[in-house]
């Protein structure tokens, strides 16, 4: 009996060190700096489409019919980024130039009351889907992308300071060429040794 028992205690601290060993690999991959600034869409391309109501019933599109839209992918956790909330309360005075929306991955019904708490309640809330944050490439929040009354991506980024909304505000005001490519990383194999 006793061998029993210390056999399942092994079996299942084995078992516990191989989940743990395959999410830190997974972890550590994922939270790469390579991994997260190929996050989002590269300024000139075309961002998706998308047609959402708010909690009013007030429909919300992008492209926008404003000059810019700033599409802010997150949830209740942006209580957690003061800085960030400050960013985007100085740039939603901003009403002529630019609407703000906040997309939701999933339903949420915390984020709308953090926003209000935070001083944001003008700000609409909209209920995206994982599929429609896959289509913008984002897989970390709070992430922010402007969006220009074309539907071209003007600005993309990862933030966490208001300062990063400032400059991203800046980025998304200057003129891109469309058709603009990530860079990517060429691999050149080594050639190959002929004896003779």
């Amino acid at each position: 009996m006793i061998s029993v028992i210390a056999f399942a205690v092994v079996a299942i601290i084995l078992c516990a060190a191989s989940v743990l060993a395959i999410f830190g690999t997974t972890v550590a991959q994922m939270s790469r700096a390579e991994a997260v600034e190929r996050d989002g869409l590269v300024p000139g391309t075309r961002a998706p489409s998308w047609s959402l109501a708010d909690s009013s019933g007030h429909i919300h599109r992008s492209p926008p019919g404003k000059p810019l839209q700033l599409v802010m992918f997150t949830d209740h956790s942006l209580g957690s980024f003061p800085s960030v909330v400050d960013g985007l309360r100085e740039l939603a005075s901003d009403r002529d130039e630019l609407e703000i929306v906040v997309v939701l991955r999933r339903s949420n019904h915390l984020a709308e009351p953090m926003l209000r708490l935070l001083g944001l309640g003008e700000i609409p809330v909209l209920t995206g889907s994982p599929s429609l944050y896959g289509r913008y490439n984002v897989r970390v929040t709070p992430f922010a992308m402007f969006v220009d009354s074309e539907g071209q991506v003007r600005g993309s980024s990862l933030v966490n300071h208001d300062w990063q909304m400032a400059k991203l505000r800046q980025i998304a005001s200057l003129p891109v060429a469309a058709g603009i490519q990530r860079p990517t990383r060429r691999f050149r194999r080594p050639a190959s040794r002929v004896q003779v």
